[in-house]
């Protein structure tokens, strides 16, 4: 298994190309399973559909509208909110993309408590969730049972602005927090990313 960081700031675009070579590779056994974190440069994304009524006002977005190969209705990505684009083959963990699923929102829920955070799950919606406020949001794509894409966690209150110019996931009335708007304080970026770290390796050794 593979960690890499790659940064912040980054291209939607330019992430979503190395996730698909890396799905390639992974399928051809050149390379491991890996995980990639980082945090995107504004934007939103919606998956293939033609009910965009989430993006609400397309017109007068901040920031732009990528449509990409996953379900599902829009999202935000952007500074604060740390995304994790795993690329694993899941003929080693069952077969089963559900569980796959919820492996990673335990990997998310075990970070959240290291913070003294209860979060939990949702019946019948993907996600990580505090009472009746979503933190973290999950999309996963499967090709020959390797994955992409992943989840999206905000941890600082900067990530939460771009979600008012959005209906998050096609949720109406849905409360969108961080991990800082739930502790009130700052929350470092680079300890977040240890934590869970530590997390997904537990959850996802072989």
């Amino acid at each position: 298994m593979i960690i890499e960081d790659l940064g912040d700031n980054l291209d939607f675009h330019q992430t979503w190309t190395l996730q698909e070579e890396r799905v390639a590779q992974r399928r051809e056994g050149t390379i491991p399973d890996t995980l990639y974190l980082l945090e995107h440069a504004p934007v939103y994304t919606i998956g293939r559909t033609r009910d965009q009524s989430s993006l609400l006002n397309p017109k007068a977005l901040p920031h732009p509208v990528i449509e990409i190969n996953r379900g599902g209705q829009a999202t935000y990505h952007g500074p604060g909110q740390l995304v994790g684009y795993a690329i694993l083959d899941l003929e080693h963990y069952g077969k089963d993309l559900h569980a796959h699923l919820r492996n990673l929102e335990e990997v998310l829920i075990r970070t959240l408590a290291d913070y003294r955070v209860s979060a939990q799950r949702r019946d019948g919606l993907t996600g990580v969730w505090i009472e009746n406020r979503k933190i973290a949001s999950l999309g996963v794509g499967v090709r020959r049972w390797v994955t992409l894409h992943g989840f999206g966690i905000n941890v600082q209150k900067n990530s939460l602005s771009g979600f008012q110019s959005i209906t998050p996931c096609g949720l109406d009335g849905v409360t969108m927090t961080s991990l800082e708007s739930e502790i009130d304080q700052t929350v470092e970026m680079a300890e977040f990313k240890q934590k869970l770290k530590t997390h997904f390796l537990q959850l996802f050794s072989r």
